[in-house]
């Protein structure tokens, strides 16, 4: 019986990962980054990398889930918890429906249980397809009911972070969710549990001043934008010309802020190490 439904989860996750890992064009991608066209089927097979520059493509949560979790192992939590408009803001209350439509999401966060090279974790996801991943009060409530379940069963967490930051159409309830997810994770650390935070393009605003920079380890992917404030904003305000490559994943590991950038290839077996080495944290599937 056991097996029937990990076959059944698996086959769930591979047809939302095929959704997600569509790339616009017909047989030919342009890469944003250096400018030049790769064959559609060449950058999806390497994991929707470009293979002339190592561009990272931005990629949805399932297709993400479904590269570093082991086949069949998936099940997702609290999968109904939705966007909502609390404060009725103007223009805002439809624009949830239609980021569901777009992305098949309910919300930005997807979260999960699930094994990694055999060991039990708990993993989040935000996708920036949905309103650029910004942080509602649903997104931090689904992050935050996650967390608590690793804390209750002892499990390693991962969380991918996506996010322009809070959502601003929610006010001060999105902003709470700074507070409340980092004290679910200050819970979770009394517990010696292991916290894996990955920062993809981008990870910015409340989403950085909040969860994402909290992980025991924090990697990023290659390219990808980490700060606060964007770059334009910030040389706006202090009227000097930043340095080279500033919020770049490279440039936050120089600067001790980013443990190591791992290409999304290298992604699921350095997950599998880093679990294997703080085994404390981690079960068996």
């Amino acid at each position: 019986m056991n097996d029937i439904f990990a076959k059944r989860r698996a086959r769930l996750l591979a047809m939302k990962a095929m959704r997600d890992n569509y790339i616009p064009g017909d047989k030919l991608v342009t890469c944003p980054k250096c400018g030049r066209e790769s064959e559609k089927k060449a950058v999806a097979g390497g994991l929707s990398v470009c293979p002339l520059c190592g561009y990272h493509f931005p990629i949805g949560a399932y297709y993400r889930l479904s590269t570093v979790l082991d086949s069949g192992t998936f099940r997702e939590l609290n999968a109904k918890l939705s966007a909502a408009d609390p404060l009725a803001f103007p223009g805002y209350g439809t624009k949830p429906a239609l980021a569901q439509r777009k992305t098949g999401l309910t919300e930005a966060a997807v979260t999960a249980t699930g094994a990694i090279g055999g060991s039990k974790c708990v993993v989040g996801v935000l996708d920036s397809r949905f309103l650029m991943g910004s942080m509602s009060a649903a997104v931090g409530e689904k992050i935050t009911l996650a967390i608590e379940y690793a804390t209750k069963n002892k499990l390693p967490l991962i969380l991918f972070a996506a996010s322009g930051g809070a959502r601003m159409q929610e006010g001060i309830l999105s902003l709470m969710q700074m507070a409340k997810t980092s004290a679910a994770l200050a819970r979770f650390s009394e517990k010696s549990l292991l916290y894996i935070s990955v920062l993809t393009d981008p990870t910015t605003g409340g989403v950085t001043a909040s969860f994402a920079s909290l992980g025991d380890i924090i990697l990023a992917e290659p390219g990808a934008l980490i700060g606060f404030a964007g770059p334009r904003v910030i040389q706006q305000t202090i009227g000097e010309t930043l340095p080279k490559g500033f919020q770049t994943a490279e440039f936050q590991m120089e600067h001790g802020f980013v443990d190591a950038v791992v290409p999304r290839a290298e992604m699921r077996d350095t997950l599998i190490k880093l679990l294997r080495l703080h085994g404390k944290g981690g079960r068996h599937a």
